[in-house]
């Protein structure tokens, strides 16, 4: 099951849901607007002898603070004086605001593993932060065929694109209606900054009903924003979030409920698991991200030069 954005008002086929009811979350811990894409993506990507999406996963070299991390971030040493911040200690909060890195992001580097809320730190703790002199945007190439979503991030000044990490990912019921013959609409689209984290025991509304959000949209929201290029539908409602949770009885504890992961079930919005959602969410909430949304991947209009080694 699938939903669209918490706190917006749509259509009866759409869920309804306040924002007021969802996690205050910083403004230095969304997407900045910065530099956006150009209206025309580029050249579209070649066709490869093995007729399948790329299967690649190289996320933990954004994390790793060791010598084969990426060359869009960078290692850096803990001290509560820091010449950037004048008057007080810097805490961890600060070195995230400074960095433009999530504080999610920090706590999975310095713990070591896809821990994201553990932020204990002390002087000489190290961990891995966006580089402040790299200009880079995220893309989140969709294939509605294959059920798979490629992360990319492109480097704007060396204008070199890298494939990070595939998704398996669950997109909208087959709909003849519509161009994309999805509930999921093809186009580009910006990433916005209304995202939302949920647990057991946040409620919203949802269908004119008091519904328990983690049961919609799993611990992850991130809404669409704007349509960049060959959109056929409005982004409101829209979005990226983590498969639904369930409970096997009234007396259990909440379980993640993955079936629709890989398959056309979602009421339009891209939902991945709850590990894929909370990497994807750490990464991207502070940098400007783009979904493209294609039938086929062959199909995309991506912008830069695809490499499998980036310039250091």
């Amino acid at each position: 099951m699938s939903s669209k954005e918490p706190g917006e008002s749509v259509s009866s086929a759409k869920i309804q849901t306040p924002a007021a009811q969802s996690p205050s979350i910083s403004r230095q811990e969304t997407a900045l607007e910065v530099e956006k894409i150009p209206a025309k993506l580029g050249k579209e990507v070649p066709k490869g002898p093995i007729d399948d999406f790329p299967n690649i996963d190289r996320t933990f070299q954004l994390f790793t603070t060791g010598p084969t991390k990426l060359p869009i971030v960078e290692t850096v040493t803990y001290s509560t004086t820091v010449p950037w911040l004048k008057g007080r200690p810097a805490w961890l909060a600060d070195y995230a605001t400074h960095y433009a890195t999530s504080r999610h992001f920090i706590a999975r580097s310095l713990n070591g593993k896809p821990d994201y809320f553990t932020q204990k730190i002390s002087p000489g703790s190290a961990f891995n932060v966006f580089r402040k002199d790299k200009r880079i945007q995220f893309y989140l190439l969709v294939d509605l065929t294959r059920c798979k979503m490629g992360f990319y991030y492109v480097d704007l000044d060396t204008k070199e694109r890298l494939l990070l990490k595939t998704y398996s990912v669950g997109v909208g019921k087959s709909d003849p209606k519509s161009s994309s013959g999805s509930l999921t609409p093809l186009g580009v689209y910006s990433l916005g900054s209304k995202i939302a984290i949920y647990s057991p025991g946040i409620t919203g509304i949802a269908r004119e009903q008091k519904v328990e959000m983690i049961t919609l949209f799993g611990t992850r929201w991130i809404p669409f924003h704007e349509a960049i290029e060959g959109s056929a539908a409005l982004t409101k409602g829209y979005g990226i979030h983590g498969a639904p949770w369930i409970y096997p009885t009234p007396t259990n504890s909440p379980v993640e409920n993955t079936s629709a992961i890989g398959k056309h079930e979602s009421d339009g919005s891209i939902l991945l698991s709850h590990e894929d959602m909370e990497e994807l969410f750490s990464i991207v909430i502070t940098k400007p991200t783009f979904v493209v949304i294609v039938k086929d991947f062959h199909e995309a209009r991506m912008p830069g030069i695809e490499v499998a080694t980036p310039t250091r």
